[in-house]
């Protein structure tokens, strides 16, 4: 068996739409593309004969010399969809016997959280209050901003809109609707609205509704996890989605936070990159913080190990659930850092 690490491998980023058209129009590198596609296309690869193996190998041995080697996407981009297609043809999990060490094809954004806005728009509301909802703030910062009250509407009609024949929502057009949101409203205005505090039932509810669970998270009974995670699976979106919450949410006990990446900024902002995909997780309830896709493992049967290995990732994941309980504190530890910055200056 033949492995791969792409921390070995890859390159600086470029585009996997633009490093594909490279290739395509190679006379070298197409024919290879050409091969790869049919050998991770299911029954693709039988065209190829018996020796299908090592002609799978020789393929992605030479792409890895390629414009495709260390290519990426941007989460939300236009023909994301595209651009992860491509890149998935050469970082398959198993290729005949070849393993590449799975990581995710997003490039990495380094974002600094712009608490000044967001504590700007709050302040009124905290002036002479013993208790402030937060949760009721992030909603109101929100409808401040003109691209976050406009994109939060239209997933909230879009979700709550029943279709004519069923009277149920259209949960596709939803997920596409949360999925936009998440990924082009800066992540100062999503977290709160998501990881904002609750000391009272009332304000975990509202939290808990802000995806609107009814249409974009709970469905009737819950379908076995192992049934979600391979429709994940086969989704180039919620596959890599997927592959970015592994890493950036991995835990580890000897990282100084709990995070093997130590950061929870970026666990965050992979978790709510699921929202809007088939395992779209959400507050299990509106007495706790605890997150987690709508399924179970109950009647798992052999496969009972690998089910509960994937629900843990969000139920059992130390990573996650410090970031998510942090990050009030941490928000309001920068809030006041910002007001101490302003004092100083007058």
């Amino acid at each position: 068996v033949l492995i791969f690490a792409l921390s070995d491998v890859i390159l600086a980023g470029t585009d996997c739409l633009v490093a594909g058209d490279s290739c395509s129009s190679d006379e070298t590198c197409s024919p290879r593309l050409r091969t790869l596609r049919q050998c991770v296309a299911g029954d693709g690869s039988m065209k190829l004969g018996p020796s299908a193996k090592s002609q799978c190998a020789n393929a992605v041995s030479a792409l890895l010399s390629s414009p495709l080697r260390g290519c990426q996407c941007k989460r939300g981009m236009k023909k994301e969809k595209n651009c992860l297609s491509i890149y998935w043809s050469l970082h398959q999990s198993i290729i005949h016997g070849l393993n590449l060490v799975e990581s995710y094809p997003y490039e990495t954004v380094h974002r600094d959280y712009d608490y000044v806005r967001l504590a700007s728009i709050t302040a009124d509301s905290e002036v002479g209050m013993t208790t402030v909802n937060r949760c009721l703030d992030a909603a109101k910062a929100c409808n401040v901003d003109e691209l976050c009250q406009k994109l939060r509407t239209e997933y909230v009609s879009t979700c709550i809109k029943p279709t004519s024949k069923s009277g149920l929502c259209n949960r596709p057009k939803c997920n596409k609707a949360l999925r936009k949101f998440f990924d082009r409203v800066p992540v100062d205005y999503t977290h709160e609205l998501l990881f904002c505090p609750c000391t009272d039932t009332a304000c975990a509810e509202r939290r808990r509704q802000t995806i609107v669970p009814s249409c974009s998270y709970e469905n009737g009974e819950k379908p076995n996890c192992i049934i979600q995670m391979k429709n994940c699976h086969a989704d180039y979106v919620c596959r890599s989605r997927l592959a970015q919450f592994k890493f950036d949410c991995e835990p580890s006990e000897t990282s100084a936070n709990g995070c093997k990446q130590e950061n929870y900024g970026a666990c965050l902002s992979a978790y709510t990159g699921l929202i809007g995909s088939t395992i779209t997780p959400n507050y299990v309830d509106n007495s706790t913080s605890n997150v987690a896709p709508w399924c179970s493992c109950s009647s798992s049967g052999e496969a009972r190990d690998e089910c509960d290995h994937f629900l843990g990732l969000f139920t059992d994941n130390s990573c996650l659930r410090d970031s998510i309980c942090l990050y009030p504190s941490l928000a309001t530890k920068a809030k006041e850092s910002n007001k101490n910055n302003r004092i100083g200056h007058i």
